[in-house]
């Protein structure tokens, strides 16, 4: 799997336009971590399933969604955390989830005021009718791709709207329990599909959505 390391630091989190839940921008130090330079593709997630028996998620055999460079789509959390521990297991290394501030931060890329993560320029394409392939949309100054535009991904922490209100300053991890899982990026199906760097969104772990999927990262240290 292709990692970008993302050196440690501080950065703004959240942005004032936003929804209740997406404010106060706030500043925030996260350790060095390594991302995966795309989400988990249909390639990568199929080695998974002939490995570990796992059931397939719905829409894998819809040939919208069948390409190999397209994201898995349809995967709750618990899923994609099984996928995680399993990377983990087959590389010996640590691989897990992003929190919400290590995507933010990977996704930002050093531009710490634009609307997207490439800058605040919107492409020209307007809708979508499938998941884009993860090299279809506009990278960020790091090489990251697919961060909005494709489908929402998956996050460790559980979401609370107040919470950017009460975050620690280093590294935080989310509210210790919820109700639903936070998610970033997003989102072909969406009337528009461009999601800005600081828009959050969730969903109950359970739930399977046709653009839900995920990408992992694995701590430096």
């Amino acid at each position: 799997m292709d990692l970008v390391e993302i050196p440690p630091g501080w950065f703004w989190m959240g942005w004032e336009d936003g929804h209740p839940g997406e404010r106060p921008r706030h500043r925030v130090w996260i350790e060095s971590f390594r991302i995966a330079r795309a989400p988990v593709t249909n390639r990568d997630y199929a080695s998974f399933l002939a490995s570990t028996g796992t059931a397939s998620p719905p829409w894998w055999g819809d040939p919208r969604f069948s390409h190999p460079a397209q994201p898995v789509v349809g995967v709750n959390w618990p899923e994609a955390v099984a996928y995680c521990d399993w990377l983990a297991q087959e590389t010996g290394l640590g691989h897990r989830l992003p929190t919400e501030a290590e995507w933010e931060k990977a996704a930002r890329g050093g531009l710490c005021a634009a609307r997207f993560p490439w800058g605040d320029a919107r492409p020209a394409v307007s809708s979508f009718d499938r998941p884009p392939l993860v090299t279809d949309t506009p990278a960020n100054s790091l090489g990251l791709l697919a961060l909005s535009g494709v489908c929402h991904e998956w996050c460790l922490d559980w979401e609370d709207d107040g919470y950017y209100a009460r975050s620690p300053e280093r590294s935080p991890q989310g509210p210790p329990s919820g109700t639903r899982k936070a998610s970033r990026g997003g989102a072909w199906r969406h009337q528009d599909p461009w999601s800005p760097v600081a828009h959050r969104s969730s969903l109950p772990p359970h739930l399977r959505y046709s653009d839900y999927g995920f990408r992992v990262v694995r701590a430096t240290s």
